[in-house]
């Protein structure tokens, strides 16, 4: 198996492939806020949550689904800024991935990676990086005391 990258490029391919992994877990793990509501202990992501209340009409009370799972729908993300925060999170992931998979396949293949393609992969790395950066700025523009964040009766995180 010959490469196309030399060792300082094997040593960025493994660490891209590293914190692309990082953040793509990250993303889609639903811990991004800890707290309690109800008694119960909640965290919920961009698009993912733990533990959330929900209406129960025959018993005519609000009570809390003890689970982890998505949202029913996009539209059912608390916030626009969340919604935003897990588009741009989610791109920037993707492209993080795509470069760091890239590299990873230059390991092992031959004159795959020239220094041109090196340049472009380090600029879409950058723009995935900000990506990231700029969903996770994002997430809280709402206010950590929101009704999304709180909830109705106030509680706090």
């Amino acid at each position: 198996m010959a490469s196309s990258l030399t060792c300082a490029g094997i040593v960025w391919a493994f660490l891209s492939f590293l914190c692309a992994a990082a953040s793509c877990v990250g993303f889609f793990m639903p811990y991004w806020l800890l707290g309690s509501q109800l008694e119960k202990s909640v965290s919920f992501g961009t698009f993912r949550r733990c533990s959330y209340p929900v209406r129960d009409e025959s018993r005519q009370m609000t009570v809390m689904v003890e689970q982890c799972g998505r949202y029913a729908s996009f539209q059912a993300i608390p916030s626009a800024e969340w919604r935003i925060c897990t588009v741009v999170t989610g791109l920037g992931c993707g492209l993080l991935l795509l470069v760091a998979l890239t590299a990873l396949m230059g390991c092992c293949v031959s004159e795959l990676i020239s220094r041109t393609v090196g340049r472009v992969a380090g600029g879409i790395q950058f723009l995935g990086g900000k990506c990231c950066c700029d969903g996770c700025l994002c997430f809280p523009t709402e206010g950590w005391c929101s009704p999304s964040v709180c909830g109705e009766a106030g509680h706090h995180f």
